[in-house]
C-alpha cells in the first residue's frame, strides 16, 4: 500500500473527519464540560462550577453539544422545586471517552509536572492504570511506525492514484 504523505501536495482533504470533529468539540469549555460529565455531573449549575465559567458560557457550550447530540437534556424535579434539565452524554457523546483517555494520557506525560497528575483511570477489576491505545480491527496493538493511511469509503479528495471506487491502485 503506497503512504498517502508520499503525496501529501497531491491530496486534499476537504471533508476531514477530524477537522469535522474539532467543530463540535474543539475548544476547552466543550472538552471540558465533557471531563465533568465522565466524572458524573449532570446539573446545569454543577457543570458550570466545576469547570470554572460564566453560567452563560457553560449554556452556550451544552446547548451546542446537545445540539450536536452528544448531550441529552432530561427533566427532573427536586421536592418542592421547580422542573430543570439534567444533562446526560448520549451514545455518541459516551463514545468520546476514549478521546478523553488519550487526552488525559498525554497531560499526565507531558504536561501534569510534579508530583504528578491528580487522577488515573484504573480498571475496576483489577485496580491497573488504564491507557489509550491503538489496535486494528483484529486486535493487534499497532505501534506509530506500523500505521499508514488509506483512501476511506468516501474521499472527498483529489489524489492521482485513487481508482474508480476510491481505492489505492
Amino acid at each position: 500500500m503506497p503512504d498517502l504523505l508520499l503525496d501529501r501536495a497531491e491530496l486534499t482533504l476537504t471533508n476531514c473527519s477530524i477537522a469535522n470533529a474539532l467543530d463540535v468539540i474543539g475548544n476547552r469549555i466543550c472538552l471540558l464540560l465533557l471531563r465533568e460529565a465522565f466524572l458524573g455531573t449532570r446539573r446545569f449549575d454543577d457543570f458550570a462550577e466545576r469547570v470554572g465559567v460564566s453560567e452563560s458560557a457553560a449554556a452556550k457550550r451544552l446547548a451546542e453539544l446537545t445540539a450536536a447530540n452528544i448531550f441529552e437534556r432530561r427533566p427532573y424535579r427536586e421536592e418542592g422545586q421547580r422542573e430543570r434539565h439534567e444533562y446526560r452524554l448520549t451514545q455518541k457523546g459516551a463514545e468520546l471517552r476514549v478521546v478523553l483517555s488519550a487526552l488525559r494520557d498525554w497531560g499526565d506525560r507531558w504536561e501534569s509536572g510534579e508530583p504528578g497528575p491528580p487522577l488515573h483511570t484504573v480498571h475496576r477489576g483489577c485496580d491497573a492504570p488504564v491507557h489509550a491505545e491503538l489496535r486494528c480491527t483484529k486486535g493487534h496493538l499497532v505501534p506509530r511506525s506500523e500505521t499508514a493511511l488509506a483512501l476511506g469509503p468516501a474521499p472527498d479528495t483529489t489524489y492521482p492514484s485513487a481508482g474508480p471506487a476510491g481505492g489505492l491502485r
